[in-house]
């Protein structure tokens, strides 16, 4: 009896290539697929219009990467449907429609992911799943973060980096008052904007520190340092931004703060930015293991 049972259960275990669940999975992506088609627009659209945002076109692309990087895995993985899955995937589709008949946006699209797992765990099993859980898990950051969270939090960063850029540009000895998130200068005036608050630099190199953190195989320790690194690195970055568009402001005028210049800073600054988080990533990965006595 335990030999019939232990045929059985080796007769679901199939390789990838041969079994039709790979066939039904595809069906059923499909359908998942169509399910959600009615927040494609407005996803999408947030990509393109909201600067916060604009990130999460690349989001799909980059966990599409990583899925094809893990494509020798998956053929060798043993499929093994798991009814917990089919749980996922029901409670996914639940919240799902309760959060769009609710205009609750990021409960909506967040199912998005959830409800992926799900799907891959009920038809292709644990085994599968496992092999590509960051991938999937990672399209969590194509969700927008919800305006109400983001006018919260960038407040307080406003007047932070408006408080440490004063400081920075008086010690250029350049006469400087600062009044909540304007700076005022002898012949012109710099406003600290909603955009300049770092927010969008924290959640752009918050992305890339994940990415840095999975690639980063040397230990858990080193991947929190990492990620916790990022933080403060993006208001690093965005101080230096405002600091010296400060200094130029006080010699050229407010002209330097907009148009071309202002976004050309910005880039060279994300850019600045993603190099010290590069290094810091390559001086993690180099330094070597302790062993254990």
């Amino acid at each position: 009896m335990m030999e019939e049972k232990m045929n059985k259960a080796q007769e679901k275990v199939v390789k990838p290539g041969i079994n039709p669940l790979w066939f039904r999975f595809s069906i059923l992506l499909v359908l998942w697929a169509i399910c959600f088609s009615p927040l494609y627009t407005s996803l999408v659209s947030t990509w393109l219009n909201h600067s916060d945002n604009s990130h999460g076109i690349l989001v799909p692309l980059v966990s599409a990467y990583f899925i094809w990087q893990k494509r020798a895995q998956l053929k060798k993985a043993e499929i093994f449907p798991s009814n917990w899955g089919l749980l996922i995937l029901g409670l996914s589709m639940v919240l799902y429609l309760l959060s769009y008949a609710g205009s609750v946006a990021v409960a909506a699209r967040a199912m998005i992911v959830f409800s992926l797992v799900g799907l891959v765990q009920f038809t292709l099993g644990k085994k599968v799943l496992s092999t590509i859980l960051f991938p999937l898990l990672f399209l969590l950051f194509m969700v927008p973060v919800p305006d109400s969270i983001l006018a919260l939090v960038s407040l307080p960063l406003q007047l932070f980096a408006t408080q440490v850029s004063t400081f920075v540009i008086q010690a250029f000895s350049i006469p400087a008052y600062r009044e909540g998130n304007m700076v005022y200068f002898a012949n012109t005036q710099l406003e600290v904007a909603e955009a300049c608050s770092g927010i969008r630099s924290i959640i752009s190199y918050g992305m890339l520190s994940v990415i840095f953190a999975y690639l980063l195989d040397k230990g858990w320790y080193r991947r929190i340092f990492l990620l916790v690194s990022t933080v403060p690195l993006a208001l690093f970055a965005n101080i230096v931004r405002i600091s010296g568009t400060g200094v130029l402001a006080h010699f050229y005028g407010d002209k330097v703060a907009r148009g071309f210049l202002h976004e050309f800073s910005g880039l060279a600054v994300f850019a600045f930015g993603f190099v010290l988080l590069f290094l810091e990533y390559t001086w993690l990965d180099r330094r070597p293991v302790k062993k254990e006595k």
